[in-house]
């Protein structure tokens, strides 16, 4: 009878011990991501994993470059600061792979007031810069033609550069620089284009820009901010946990309430 408890009993223990392995969640998971939004909604969405037992280390970068390098070579497990179309480019040319977890949120691009206040009052010849990176340059001058500025080639859309403008009447000069440095360089400029994150963090708020990127299903589904990851792991149980915590109504409220317009959730 001893015997028979015995057995019994570790066959618990066993069954117990193979129960919380199966189980067993949490970990570190290490995010890149751009200061702001990026950054700050990562912040709310760390408070959510504590609960499931993960630790999220979030890494500030201020370029488009390292977070994806990083992510590469393993330096990261995901990175949160890059619309789907520009990952998808990235890979292309650097030969990367990364793939989409989860899409999170838009930004609208806006055209910021530098030495002049109103599109009506440029001047010919003014100075007017955007990204000088792939597809972001691409669609800042698309937003300079939806507003009537330039005039681009016919089909060109997101491979659209400077060298694209088919028509240019009021000779305007398009600056490319890189979009960190677009919001340091706005007082020199006429107007700029300026990417979301870059205009949040300079303080910018895009109910103050002079014309919106038009929220259409197109721009929403071309350039959704998305959780990237290199390819395979995007079905670890880390990256679905943070992929939850994202997509989360504490992070749609604080999206909402955060950041008037400049950053839109969609999920």
């Amino acid at each position: 009878m001893k015997r028979r408890i015995s057995v019994l009993a570790l066959a618990l223990l066993l069954l117990l011990s193979l129960t919380a392995c199966g189980g067993k969640k949490g970990g570190s998971i290490k995010v890149g991501a751009s200061p702001a939004p990026h950054a700050e909604i990562l912040e709310v969405a760390q408070k959510i994993l504590e609960k499931d037992g993960y630790t999220l280390e979030i890494v500030e970068f201020d370029d488009y470059i390292t977070p994806n390098t990083s992510l590469e070579d393993g330096s990261l497990d995901a990175n949160y600061f890059q619309h789907i179309t520009y990952m998808n480019d990235f890979n292309t040319e650097y030969g990367t792979h990364m793939v989409s977890a989860a899409g999170i949120h838009y930004e609208p691009f806006g055209l910021y007031a530098g030495k002049v206040s109103a599109i009506a009052d440029l001047q010919d010849g003014a100075q007017i810069a955007v990204p000088n990176d792939g597809t972001n340059e691409a669609r800042a001058l698309l937003l300079l033609e939806q507003e009537g500025l330039i005039k681009l080639k016919e089909g060109v859309g997101l491979s659209a550069t400077k060298d694209d403008i088919a028509e240019n009447p009021h000779d305007f000069d398009i600056v490319e620089m890189e979009a960190r440095l677009l919001p340091t360089t706005l007082q020199d400029m006429d107007m700029a284009v300026i990417n979301g994150n870059y205009a949040l963090d300079a303080g910018l708020k895009v109910s103050d820009a002079v014309a919106v990127e038009a929220a259409d299903g197109t721009a929403a589904e071309a350039y959704v901010n998305v959780l990237a990851v290199k390819e395979g792991n995007e079905s670890s149980d880390g990256i679905k946990a943070l992929v939850k915590a994202l997509q989360s109504e504490e992070v749609k409220t604080f999206i909402e309430e955060s950041y008037d317009g400049a950053v839109v959730p969609l999920f």
